[in-house]
This record gives C-alpha cells, structure tokens and sequence, in this order.
C-alpha cells in the first residue's frame, strides 16, 4: 500500500530528528545546543475507506484530514 492519499496526494517526507540539549535562556539556563541531528520520516495517517467514486463504491487511500473536511462521501 502506497503512502499517498488518492485524494489531495499527501505523502511520506523526510526530515531531521533534533535533539536540544541545556535549559533555555528564558527559563534562567546558558541557552540549548544542538546535538547531531540525524534523519527521520514523517508519515500522514493514511486509512483505506470503502467510498463513492462517481457511481461505484471502491475502496480508496485517504488521509484522515480529508475524511473530516468532508472531502470523501463514504459509502
């Protein structure tokens, strides 16, 4: 299953874990450093759905933020 949703085409991307070491300046500490960063991967919630596709019902990748804006009418 692909990690795409088939409706507004939300993915997998890549980025950065980063890790802050110390106390913040504004909380009375010396100020936060940054450790090595290293990758990581950020996935969308991604559910299959049983929905109306024109007149058919098929089932269809979709992320959970187009299912709540009502961008799916499920069947």
């Amino acid at each position: 299953m692909a990690r795409r949703c088939e409706i507004c085409g939300k993915g997998t991307i890549a980025g950065h874990s980063v890790p802050r070491k110390g106390q913040p300046k504004r909380e009375g500490g010396a100020g936060q450093h940054i450790g090595v960063k290293t990758k990581r991967v950020f996935r969308p919630n991604i559910v299959k759905v049983k929905a109306k596709v024109g007149t058919s019902v098929k089932t269809i990748n979709v992320c959970t933020r187009c299912l709540r804006s009502g961008k799916v009418v499920k069947a």
